[in-house]
């Protein structure tokens, strides 16, 4: 059990310090960007826009109108563990405590979600550069959660900074269908290579029909002429039969021996 204290103490003074849990977040985020993406596909400590020290901790890869340019998708992840707390001790001593309290614990979670919605968009969204919405990323499901249950907070942040927030599951669920758009680009890339090659293939075998064609005809005209070749065959037949046949002997004088052929 002293043990178990020692590590919760330890896990305590990350969550409370605030470039440590921001390091955690970073950390995580990471992670799952390297499990569903591939290096090539996203970038890391990304400078969005010209002359500005900013950096996004990760930005995903569109494919853009220049192929040569990509359109990045910004990604930071954000903890604001302190308000986050302050709403949960607000739940856990509802009973006891007074209405105002909570209250006051709700406005300073949406307010803490809005100041880093919006410094996200001030810092990293920056079109053409980029996409016109960045994402949010919190590391736990609960905080996620949390900003779901404020009415009209997780539409707030999309209309007003164009921020989407995503906890750890459904960043995955939106990576993979990013994933799936890049697989369907790379099939709209191949199949115009296939369109090109069916385009050759085509002239090539109009090329090829040609000589068929004029293949056919040259063995039909070898075809007539041997037909003509057997008519005046037969004609000769008809001739010879009216020809007396010589006896062997006159035959073999009148025509050449077959050695004497074989030797020309």
């Amino acid at each position: 059990m002293q043990t178990l204290a020692v590590g919760v103490g330890d896990l305590k003074r990350v969550l409370t310090n605030v470039k440590t849990r921001g390091n955690l977040g970073e950390i995580q985020l990471g992670a799952i960007l390297e499990q569903i993406l591939s290096p090539e596909q996203y970038e890391t400590n990304v400078a969005v826009r010209s002359g500005s020290l900013e950096r996004v901790e990760y930005a995903v890869k569109l494919p853009g109108r220049d192929s040569s340019a990509p359109v990045f998708l910004p990604i930071d992840s954000k903890f604001p563990n302190e308000d986050y707390q302050r709403l949960l001790d607000a739940y856990e001593n509802q009973s006891t405590a007074a209405p105002k309290e909570l209250e006051s614990a709700v406005r300073q979670f949406e307010a803490a979600i809005k100041k880093n919605a919006k410094d996200i968009r001030d810092k990293y969204i920056n079109p053409p550069a980029t996409t016109d919405f960045a994402i949010m990323f919190v590391p736990t499901e609960g905080l996620y959660a949390e900003i779901l249950r404020r009415t009209g907070l997780f539409e707030s942040l999309q209309r007003d900074f164009r921020i989407t927030a995503v906890g750890p599951t459904n960043l995955v669920a939106y990576l993979s269908s990013l994933q799936m758009g890049f697989r369907t680009l790379a099939i709209e890339k191949r199949s115009s290579e296939v369109w090109e090659l069916l385009g050759a293939v085509k002239t090539e075998f109009g090329k090829f029909g040609d000589i068929l064609e004029k293949t056919k005809k040259k063995l039909s005209e070898a075809a007539n002429v041997i037909d003509s070749a057997g008519t005046r065959s037969r004609a000769i037949e008809r001739q010879l039969r009216q020809v007396q046949e010589l006896p062997a002997d006159e035959a073999a004088a009148a025509l050449p021996a077959i050695d004497d052929f074989e030797e020309a």
